[in-house]
This record gives C-alpha cells, structure tokens and sequence, in this order.
C-alpha cells in the first residue's frame, strides 16, 4: 500500500490552493514529458481516466493503436515550490497503460517495475541506489539560447568568488528540500562550471523518480539565474565529463545483503556475485546506461570516467568502485553511468546483470589497484581487463547479442530503443563536423 489515498491528494490539492496539475511520465529517450490538466479534472485523473496519444510520444506505439491511459501513483505527489502565487502548480508521476487495462510494455517505469518483481522472486526486498548526478551550468545569449560560456572558472570544492554558480546550486538545494529531497552534498566538481548535487538513497524507483524531478529543478531554477544546465555527458573538450555514479545494494528486511562482517573485505557472497554480474553483462549495458554519440567522448582516458571493465577497493580508474563504508552502508560504485542516460532502463539492466550474477553464482576477477589508465592494452589483457565499447555504435552491437540485457528491456522497448539510437548513430556519421573542416579543408 502507498502512503496517500485519492481522499489524501484531493485534500492537498484543496489545503495547497493547487490550480494546475501535471501528469507527468518519460519517453524512451529519458525525457520527461507531461499532461497539464486544471485541478478541476483531479478526481478524474485519480481514477485513471486520463488519455493521451502514445503516437507522438518516441518510442511508443504507432498511430493506429495510440490511445493509451495515465495511472497516477499518488505517492509522487508534490507541488512545485516556484509556482507559489495565484496558480500553484501539482505532479504526479503516472504509468502508462493500454486501453485494455494493461500495462504498456515500452513504459520505462514498468520495466524497472518488472525487475524488481524478479529481484523479490530472489528473496531480496529492496534494490536501494545512491546517485551523483553532475551537470554544467552555461551562461545564455540575449535571445536566451545557451552559449558556451561557463559562468566560473571554479574546481572541484571551490567556493566563492572562484565557484560562481554557488547562488543558482544553493538555491536548486533549496528547492529540493522544499520538495523533500533529503540533499547530502553539494558542490563544485572538477572541470569549470560543472557541478554535482547529491541526495539520499531509495529504492530503486524512487531514486529514479528523484532524478527526474532532480533534472527538471535543476533546469528550472538555472534558468531563473540566466543559466542553462545541461546533463549533456561531454559538452566541453579537454576537460571532465559529467557522470551519474550510481551507488547500489540489495537489501533483505532492514539488513544489508552486500554487508558480512567474517567475509573478505567485509562484503557477502552476494556482493560478490551482483558485481561479477555487472562485470559480465557491462559491455552490453552501456548502450543503455551510456546512450548518446556524446557519451563515448567522456569514456575516454584521462579525464576520471572508467572505459575498463575492472573493479577496485580504492582504486577510481575502474569501472566499478567500492566504498570503504561497511554495514548498512556497503554498497557497489558504478562509475560509468551518465545522466543523459533513462534512469528507469539504466537501473533495470544494472539489476538485471547483478541478479544474474547471483543466478549464476558467478565469482568476479581480483580488484585491480593500480591505476588502469598507465597500462597498455597488452598489460590489461594479460589480467583479463576489457574495454567498454569506443563508440554508440559498438556498444548497440555488443547489447543485442545478449540475452540478458534484451530479454530486461522486453522487444518493445529493445526494438525501439535500437532503432532510434542506430538513426543516432547514422546522422553523426554522416554529418560534416567542423573538426574535420578544420584539419583537412586547407591540407587538402
């Protein structure tokens, strides 16, 4: 059972003087789209009485079977903090369902949905996740249009005057909170201009909930400060990129199932088994957590992004790190995560390779403490380190040949997903870059 009832959104909705209310679900593509209705049609919203045309939304069904119905999960309920005034603003986020009755199949948020079910068919009650999502804040142009002006010259740590997006990140905290985030740190990150907000894990739906609204506030208010954010993973050249690290453990009850106190490192036959299932299934997955052309100019060396398959107890070049915390703290570090990615399908494929890890009770590799990115690839192979694929491309190719990670995204949303992401691919390979205008034009 959730914590409110439709009696309890209705009473809010009356108690907040709410106005408008947006019913809001994700595309396939990560973006949050929504449903504006005055409060008027809250009860009718509540009773799942509310349609849209699937047709043109990307990634979901063709014209001729476009009717599909918004369920509200009341439990997402919230009222945006700045549209205090005449017309308060409401959301709900809702899933999507068929006119029959049943759930969509290419609704993001069922297929994490899905997964869970089949992490509790395991015995397991909870999949919890800590995110780090980071994001550049850019000046804008007169007309409002973002430039590629940074607005500080800040790094990681630095405070004011050096870190001038202190005021616009204080406030979308601020924001947060009053939408009852519970905000565990905020600060600059390394690269000028770039800056990370992060707040206490959930579960796995939640969490992925949280990072969508996060996103929305975090445009929001930049925009108040004439700025413009951007979860873009690589927007700038010769500098870092910005990742989403997601910090994940599998619960039973109130004990953490990652945590054995007379175990090796302190961490359970579990741990080992979810993280050697990530290892297996990593090179499949990044077309989904790591879904753009953009993404593969951050998983390059040299800027702190992991582009090898490895996994460490201190060590921050591998793709997997994990903290020293043990207890209810212990927990796996997925480095290679960014936030342009659909939080829903990334946490799914993430679960769905960490179960099958357990599944198959497989044992990982060593950790590897040196630093990965001073050795040759000849050195990486000799210890079993594989690389994530280069390119958008490659890593579409290496995840349609596993099972695994198809058969947790469902043909619907692999279909889909794959046909959108190869035209992707497409128009950069064949577009003119000005790159290449730049090294050939005069040489040729």
């Amino acid at each position: 059972m959730g914590k409110y009832a439709k009696e309890d959104i209705l009473k809010f909705a009356e108690e907040e003087n709410v106005k408008f209310i947006r019913l809001q679900f994700t595309d396939l593509l990560g973006i949050i789209k929504n449903v504006e209705i005055p409060v008027d049609l809250l009860k009718k919203a509540l009773d799942n009485e509310i349609m849209f045309d699937g047709s043109s939304i990307e990634g979901f069904v063709r014209i001729e079977e476009s009717d599909m119905y918004l369920y509200p999960d009341l439990d997402t309920w919230v009222v945006f903090p700045w549209t205090s005034g005449k017309g308060k603003v409401a959301r709900l986020i809702c899933d999507i369902y068929n006119a029959d009755g049943t759930p969509f199949e290419g609704d993001p948020r069922y297929i994490l949905k899905r997964q869970v079910e089949e992490m509790k068919r395991l015995g397991f009650t909870s999949f919890n996740i800590g995110p780090e999502p980071e994001f550049f804040l850019f000046k804008m142009d007169e007309k409002g249009q973002p430039t590629l002006e940074l607005n500080d010259q800040g790094g990681y740590f630095d405070l004011a005057p050096t870190d001038l997006g202190e005021n616009c990140r204080r406030d979308i905290v601020l924001e947060l909170e009053d939408m009852g985030f519970e905000v565990e740190a905020s600060h600059h990150e390394v690269a000028p201009g770039q800056h990370e907000i992060d707040f206490k894990y959930a579960d796995a739906l939640t969490t992925c909930d949280n990072i969508q609204t996060f996103k929305l506030v975090v445009k929001t208010i930049a925009r108040q400060h004439g700025l413009h954010a951007t979860f873009m993973p690589k927007p700038l050249f010769g500098v870092n990129g910005s990742g989403m690290h997601s910090n994940m453990s599998l619960f039973r009850g109130n004990e953490n199932a990652f945590f054995d106190p007379s175990a090796e490192h302190q961490l359970s036959e579990t741990a080992m088994q979810f993280l050697a299932g990530v290892m297996e299934h990593a090179r499949s997955f990044t077309a989904i957590t790591n879904p753009t052309v953009n993404s593969y100019k951050r998983l390059v060396p040299g800027y702190e992004a992991p582009c090898y398959v490895a996994w460490s107890l201190r060590n921050r070049s591998p793709l997997i790190r994990v903290p020293a915390k043990r207890g209810l703290s212990t927990r796996i570090e997925v480095r290679s995560v960014d936030p342009s990615a659909n939080p829903y399908l990334a946490m799914a494929v993430l679960l769905a390779a960490g179960l099958d890890g357990i599944k198959r009770k497989l044992t990982p590799p060593a950790p590897v403490d040196r630093n990965i990115y001073v050795m040759d690839k000849e050195e990486r192979e000799a210890i079993g380190i594989h690389d994530l694929p280069g390119t958008l491309f490659e890593a579409l190719t290496v995840m349609k040949q596993d099972e695994v990670i198809t058969s947790a995204l469902g043909k619907h949303v692999l279909s889909r997903f794959v046909e959108a992401k190869e035209i992707e691919w497409d128009m950069f390979r064949t577009q003119v870059h000005p790159w290449e205008r730049d090294q050939y034009m005069m040489m040729y």
